[in-house]
């Protein structure tokens, strides 16, 4: 990328506001021309711009495009970050884009809430079933404080969250990973998500949509995969973890929290649950098929299903043999 790329690129006062934008969030191409009072087709000429000159990002999930500020490699500073912090500089000293940006945040504010809305009514909508399969178990707060403490306080680095769902499990460990990926194969699912999680800080998580059995990222990507709550609709769990094996770095993790091995047999038809949960020695069939050592399991009793949580790292040899 040429030094004068990166210069024609903030030398447009419309690209300063949408570089100022993506310093508070990831927004679709449409909610950026909201903000801005501009034609979507407008945006998208300036927002390809930013990006050629690598200080934002596009990507396509579904119908819709999201785009945020450019990320960085390992040891190379961020020209968005560089950019952005400028411009900090720039909103404190010129009156004129200071009030631009006030007026930017406040449509953004508007975003947030109608974001935060249609999350809810998603919620309304569904709280029934949720309601109805909750009491079969144990609670939330006791799942995840189990989960955290087989966790332990190794740092979890890059951390996938797959079927991130409502975005709890981003949420709970976003202070514990140095980046989070929450991803889902769900449209509906990643907006509810966005909406829990659009307060965090842009570089510690990122939304994408897809399937756990076919991930979109490189090999050896994270550090830490998870699946709460998910491995039981997947029709081939077995390739699903070798997926998810795949993407595991050599000496990462795997948490894998579900529910034990059942006989609710209605759960298949009434949530399209595949599995009805997992034996600890199928599991551990799983795992080590894939290429991971089993580790700790802990289990919640307390409900009529119960609640198991498994540990596994992956093995540098095994990660060799399946390569």
């Amino acid at each position: 990328m040429h030094t004068e790329t990166l210069f024609r690129a903030l030398a447009d006062p419309t690209r300063l506001r949408i570089l100022r934008l993506l310093g508070s969030m990831e927004l679709a191409v449409g909610e950026v021309a909201q903000v801005l009072g501009q034609s979507q087709p407008r945006v998208s000429r300036h927002i390809g711009i930013l990006c050629d000159a690598g200080l934002a990002e596009r990507r396509r999930e579904g119908s819709w495009t999201f785009v945020r500020a450019g990320s960085t490699t390992a040891g190379e500073p961020s020209l968005s970050g560089g950019a952005i912090r400028l411009l900090d500089v720039a909103e404190h000293a010129d009156n004129d884009f200071a009030d631009l940006c006030a007026s930017d945040r406040r449509k953004l504010a508007e975003i947030r809430e109608t974001r935060e809305a249609e999350a809810q009514a998603y919620f309304a909508r569904h709280a029934h079933d949720w309601d109805e399969l909750r009491r079969l178990h144990s609670s939330d707060e006791a799942i995840e404080s189990a989960l955290d403490a087989a966790l332990g306080s190794a740092p979890l680095g890059r951390l996938l969250d797959i079927g991130t769902g409502t975005g709890r499990m981003a949420e709970l460990f976003a202070e514990r990973a140095e980046h989070i990926v929450a991803l889902d194969k769900s449209l509906a699912m990643l907006r509810v998500a966005r909406a829990k999680l659009q307060n965090l800080p842009t570089h510690r998580v990122e939304l994408v949509q897809g399937d756990f059995g076919s991930l979109p990222f490189a090999g050896a990507s994270f550090d830490t995969v998870l699946f709460h709550q998910v491995l039981h609709f997947a029709q081939a769990p077995r390739a699903a973890l070798a997926e998810a094996a795949r993407v595991t770095s050599p000496g990462g993790r795997i948490a894998i929290v579900d529910f034990a091995a059942h006989q609710r047999e209605e759960l298949r038809e009434r949530y399209a649950h595949a599995r009805l949960g997992f034996g600890d020695a199928q599991m551990r069939d799983l795992l080590q098929d894939a290429g991971f050592v089993p580790g700790e399991t802990a289990a919640l009793e307390d409900g009529e299903l119960v609640v198991k949580i498994w540990i596994a790292e992956r093995d540098a040899e095994a990660r060799k043999a399946v390569s």
